[in-house]
């Protein structure tokens, strides 16, 4: 199938491994020229040169942190030309830390709320007027299952990014926005083979004294699909939903966490 992006240019934060280099390979596999952005520079590099390799597309490769205004001021200065004009903006920054309500002061807070709120705010609000005047955009949000099935020792990640997708659901409904092209939609992620998930892994190792193979394969158990997921096919449901084909979806929350959600809604 061919989603007709070819040529255009997208933004991915957390681009240097994990979800967000899902989503940045999957893209560029459709001809899309990718801004990358991710803090570690030699990760972010690396990634990078291989995507250049295999894709044959434009990669253009920033490190910065995004979650701060000097971060994405520095993302849009390397960006100008071509890519300045961003038709797809796949939001993704790392998950604030776990803990107890009680030790969560205002700065813990407002640390979380601009990693997982006010970032991908700030990026919409930053690209969605060059996408409504090209009457073309597409805005990916990586969220997280908790928005669906709040995470008890997670409370800062459920708080902020519970926000964000408050928000969506109304912008992504606006006439302006909706009737001219631009879609927004949030993907909600389960237990995916990231460095996130590492830290589970190691605690089910020392719980059940396995090793971490033996560990994921527990882990793997709790799971309906019997696994864990593939940044790869995360990272394809990202493209599709920046397709063409995906003109008429939404203000959507995408959760893909092999069947771990239980509800019915």
């Amino acid at each position: 199938m061919n989603f007709g992006l070819q040529g255009k240019w997208a933004l991915v934060g957390g681009a240097s491994k994990g979800l967000g280099l899902g989503c940045a390979t999957a893209l560029a596999a459709e001809g899309v020229n990718v801004v990358m952005v991710a803090r570690g520079v030699e990760a972010l590099d690396a990634a990078a040169i291989r995507l250049r390799q295999d894709s044959g597309v434009r990669i253009v490769a920033v490190a910065a942190d995004i979650t701060t205004e000097a971060g994405r001021q520095a993302v849009f200065r390397h960006a100008e030309g071509p890519g300045a004009d961003f038709d797809i903006v796949v939001t993704n920054a790392g998950g604030p830390p776990p803990g107890a309500f009680h030790d969560w002061d205002r700065d813990a807070w407002i640390k979380a709320l601009d990693a997982n709120m006010l970032t991908p705010i700030a990026l919409i609000q930053a690209t969605i007027d060059g996408m409504q005047r090209r009457g073309f955009g597409r805005i990916v949000n990586i969220t997280s299952s908790a928005v669906k099935a709040p995470i008890a020792n997670l409370g800062l990640s459920n708080g902020a990014r519970s926000g964000l997708t408050g928000f969506v659901a109304g912008m992504a409904r606006n006439p302006e926005i909706a009737a001219r092209g631009v879609t927004i939609n949030n993907l909600l992620p389960g237990r995916f083979d990231t460095d996130r998930l590492s830290a589970l892994l190691d605690e089910t190792a020392a719980q059940h004294r396995a090793s971490l193979d033996e560990a994921r394969q527990i882990v793997g158990r709790t799971i309906p699909a019997g696994r864990v997921g593939d940044p790869k096919e995360f990272g394809e449901v990202c493209a599709f939903l920046c397709s063409r084909q995906a003109a008429y979806l939404t203000g959507q929350n995408i959760l893909l966490d092999g069947g771990a959600y239980p509800g019915t809604f």
